[in-house]
């Protein structure tokens, strides 16, 4: 039962904290029935528009602020949650109007504001506006350890290399317990090869501050590689408590992903507590010397085998399922399979680099790029 005697801004913030919370259904339904007693109310609706949002309801959160933004004209929040669904509708040009209005209205400062532009222009793959965006906050907060971070990640996914490492370092000085910038510290050493120093980074977390399996992987394999432990060494359990964890937070869909990955071309099912598939995969890519992203990716071949990882990671994979090219170098593997697909159909599938022959594979109908 409602109370009458709430304000716009008592609902407001009852609606933060269940946003906050990731309770947004329940926010919803706050600002639904906050906004039939204040409809005038152009918090409300920007409230409603960013859990409208979170929910991926682009549509109705695009209506929320643009509602707010008729009554409050150029209010900075309206503007920014108008700009991000716009660029989920692709009208890239008219959300960086949007960004360029709210710093003309002064808003440089705005440490929050900025972080949370450039993060949406980065989940967007718009890494060189992104960067644009924290190099502001980065300038007015040169104590925020969150702004160097973000320049880290930018920095990175540019290919800047140098001042990924640079803004990555700078962060973890400015504040050692953030956990994030150190996790991807330790992943961007572990592609340049750095091995020891990417597992000193990685043992200064802990398993619950990671959310994602890759560094969990690596440094299962650092600590059985570099310290020579056994599978079943009481030091490596909390990381692989960690892994089943994340595993049974899978959505379904991905759940049942998992268990097609866990299925080998022979019809076995591969045991999934074991990695030494990545201590390979250790040994292996330090002959590559450009590795192009840690971004993950997806695929799934015409047998029904799905792989997920970096690419390289993807076609080492590949390559250890295939009894016939198991024993030879993932170069080798991938000329040979080129070799043979050409002679059977004559079409041409690079070996140049792992990126070109997933995506090759993937033109000749070998396999499906899912992510």
């Amino acid at each position: 039962m409602s109370d009458p005697f709430l304000g716009s801004e008592e609902y407001s913030e009852r609606a933060h904290e269940l946003y906050n919370q990731g309770q947004y259904d329940e926010a919803v339904e706050v600002l639904r029935e906050g906004l039939s007693l204040y409809p005038s109310s152009a918090e409300l609706h920007i409230g409603l528009g960013y859990a409208r949002l979170a929910r991926e309801e682009y549509a109705w959160a695009r209506a929320g602020f643009e509602r707010a933004l008729g009554l409050h004209p150029g209010q900075e929040d309206a503007m920014a949650g108008l700009a991000e669904t716009l660029l989920k509708f692709g009208e890239r040009a008219r959300a960086l109007r949007c960004y360029d209005e709210i710093l003309a209205l002064g808003f440089r400062e705005d440490h929050d504001l900025m972080i949370q532009i450039g993060r949406a222009l980065f989940r967007e793959g718009m890494f060189g506006h992104a960067r644009g965006f924290f190099e502001i906050c980065a300038t007015h907060h040169p104590e925020s350890s969150e702004a160097a971070a973000s320049l880290g990640y930018a920095a990175h996914r540019l290919g800047d290399e140098g001042s990924a490492l640079y803004w990555l370092r700078r962060a973890l000085d400015l504040d050692a317990t953030h956990s994030e910038a150190r996790i991807y510290l330790g992943n961007v050493l572990y592609d340049r090869g750095e091995y020891e120093a990417a597992l000193v980074h990685f043992e200064r977390t802990e398993p619950h501050e990671h959310t994602d399996e890759l560094a969990i992987w690596r440094i299962v394999e650092l600590k059985k590689s570099i310290y020579r432990l056994p599978t079943g060494d009481p030091e490596l359990v909390p990381w692989r408590q960690r892994l089943q964890e994340l595993e049974r937070d899978l959505e379904p869909v991905d759940q049942l992903l998992t268990e097609v990955e866990a299925i080998q071309p022979d019809g076995t099912v591969r045991d999934p507590t074991q990695l030494e598939l990545f201590g390979t995969l250790l040994v292996e890519l330090q002959g590559m010397q450009q590795r192009r992203s840690t971004e993950m990716h997806r695929v799934r071949t015409t047998r029904g085998v799905t792989y997920a990882g970096t690419w390289e990671e993807i076609v080492l994979q590949m390559k250890m399922d295939d009894r016939h090219w198991s024993e030879v170098s993932v170069s080798d593997y991938m000329e040979q399979v080129a070799r043979k697909r050409r002679a059977e159909t004559g079409v041409i599938i690079p070996a140049t680099d792992a990126e070109a022959f997933v995506r090759g594979s993937a033109l000749a109908g070998l396999l499906r790029i899912l992510r």
